[in-house]
Formats: C-alpha cells, structure tokens, sequence
C-alpha cells in the first residue's frame, strides 16, 4: 500500500457538489491499494500515520503526532498511486488492486485508525471527487508499507 500524507489546517471531498467529508487540523490520505497488498499492509499503515511525529510543538519542532494534538484524518482511495508511466504518455493501472480487494483493505484501513481514537472521514471509493485542502507547512510524506 502507498500513502501520500499530508498535514492539513482542513480538508474536506465532494461528490456531485455534495459534501461527504471534512475535518479540520489533521491529515489528509491519499491511499492507494496494490495486488499483494494484504491486512498486514493495512495494519503497518494504520500503526504508523496517527503516530507520525509531524505537527509542530510549541518550539517549531516536529515533535508531535495526530494523535497528541486530536487532529482528525480525511482518507481518499487513490488508485492511481500505482500507475505505470514508464512507457508512452498514458499511464498504466494495471499494478492497482481491483476495486472489490481494493475497498476492502481500504475500509480495514480506516477502521483500524478510527479503532485508535482517531476521527476519520472519507471519500466515496471509486467516485470522482473532488478533494480541497489547505497543506500546512507545507508538509507531504509518502509511505510504502513495502519499505519496512
């Protein structure tokens, strides 16, 4: 699994001009699903980004984490986190997880952040959206749960 993460002042995703999440200080995910990814990989993520030590102390240091400063968390499944553009101009999606595997781990995913305490807000997988945010920083990581 890839996750963009992003330190957000807030954040919120529409479908059809409706809104179906938003939060406000916390972290907006992009998550992206692959075919060997497995609950293990849901489990590494969902262990590491609450406890990512990236918000700010009271000195300008990154020393705290979404779960010491109560931020919340807005998750987006992002499929195209693992398209192929090494050849020709149109990437290639073929190293996405199909939708019915993909949504599962997505939900697991969620569910084992939220089952930490953590208000997390969502898209609608496999909807277009629109996602709108104000990056605080601005700070951008990007995990693999490949990369341990």
């Amino acid at each position: 699994m890839k996750a963009v993460v992003q330190r957000a002042v807030d954040a919120s995703v529409t479908v059809e001009n409706e809104t179906v999440g938003s939060i406000e200080r916390g972290l907006v995910i992009l998550l992206g699903v692959t075919h060997e990814d497995t609950e293990e990989d849901a489990r590494y993520l969902a262990d590491k980004i609450p406890h990512l030590r990236i918000f700010e102390d009271e000195h300008g240091k990154m020393n705290h984490s979404l779960k010491d400063v109560e931020g919340q968390m807005l998750s987006i499944s992002q499929f195209t986190l693992y398209g192929d553009t090494r050849k020709g101009r149109r990437p290639n999606f073929m190293g996405a997880a199909r939708p019915d595997a993909a949504a599962q781990l997505y939900e697991s995913f969620n569910k084992m952040v939220m089952d930490q305490g953590v208000q997390v807000e969502t898209g609608s997988f496999g909807a277009m959206m629109n996602v709108q945010l104000t990056n605080e920083g601005p700070v951008t990581l990007i995990l693999d749960s490949k990369d341990r």
